[in-house]
C-alpha cells in the first residue's frame, strides 16, 4: 500500500450529491480502475450511521486496491472503519492533538496561508491540502469565487518539506499549473465524480500529473527527498 503522501498523484474526496445519482461506492470503484492514489471519505451531510456504513465498504474496496483510505474529520469514525488516517481543517482539532490521539496514521491538514501551513507541519501533519485553488462551489473546500491560485502552492510548497497537494476546481484542464507551482499531485471531487466516465476521467487526470512532475523535477523532487528520507 502506498502510504506515502509524496507519492499521491491523484487524491478523490467523495460527494455523493456530485455524482449524478450514483453511489459514492460505484465513484471509488471507478476511480481506482483508472488508478487513483488515495481516497478520502467525506460525505458530511449523511447520518453517521449511514457514513460508517459507506466506510467499511469503502476500507474493503481500498484495501483490496492497495490505496489509503482517508477519512475527513472525524477521529471515531476513523478508528471505527481502521482507515490510515484522518484529514482535518483549520475549524477541526489540532494537528498536535489528532496526532497523539492516532500515532500511526497519516494526517492531512487543510491550509491557505504560510502560517496555518508551517504549524500543521511543526504540529506533525504528513501533508497538506491547499486551496481552493480554483474557483469552486464545493463544500469540501472553502468556497471562493476566483480561487488562491497557483501562486499560493508556489509560496506554501516553499514553505514547507511535507507534501503539498492541490484542491478546489482542478481538473485536467488546469491541472498542469498547480503541480508545475510544486503541488505533488491534485485532489479533486467533480472532476471525477461528475463525469460521464469517471474511469477515464480519472486516467486523464493522473497522465496530466504525472507529464507535469516529470518536466518539472526540481519542483517537487527534493521535497519528495525531504519526506522519504531516501
Amino acid at each position: 500500500m502506498n502510504t506515502e503522501p509524496a507519492e499521491w498523484q491523484t487524491y478523490l474526496v467523495t460527494q455523493e450529491d456530485a455524482s449524478a445519482g450514483r453511489s459514492s461506492e460505484a465513484i471509488v470503484e471507478s476511480a481506482i480502475k483508472g488508478g487513483v492514489d488515495v481516497v478520502q471519505l467525506r460525505e458530511k451531510d449523511v447520518t453517521a450511521r449511514d457514513r460508517y456504513t459507506l466506510g467499511m465498504r469503502l476500507r474493503e474496496l481500498t484495501a483490496e486496491a492497495e490505496i489509503p483510505l482517508i477519512v475527513n474529520d472525524r477521529i471515531d469514525l476513523a478508528q471505527a472503519i481502521s482507515a490510515d488516517g484522518v484529514h482535518v481543517g483549520q475549524s477541526d482539532l489540532p494537528v498536535g492533538v489528532v496526532r497523539e490521539m492516532l500515532p500511526d496514521a497519516i494526517i492531512g491538514c487543510s491550509a491557505s496561508t504560510v502560517e496555518a501551513a508551517t504549524r500543521a507541519e511543526r504540529d506533525g501533519a504528513d501533508y497538506l491540502g491547499v486551496g481552493a485553488v480554483y474557483g469552486t462551489t464545493s463544500k469540501a473546500v472553502p468556497q471562493d469565487e476566483s480561487g488562491i491560485g497557483p501562486d499560493r502552492i508556489r509560496e506554501l510548497a516553499s514553505a514547507v518539506s511535507i507534501p503539498v497537494i492541490g484542491i478546489g476546481g482542478i481538473n485536467p484542464s488546469n491541472a498542469r499549473a498547480v503541480v508545475e507551482a510544486g503541488a505533488v499531485g491534485v485532489a479533486v471531487i467533480s472532476a471525477i465524480t461528475a463525469t460521464d466516465d469517471p474511469v477515464t476521467a480519472t486516467r486523464a487526470l493522473r497522465d496530466v500529473v504525472e507529464d507535469s512532475t516529470q518536466v518539472t523535477p526540481d519542483v517537487w523532487g527534493w521535497r519528495q527527498f525531504a519526506v522519504r528520507g531516501d
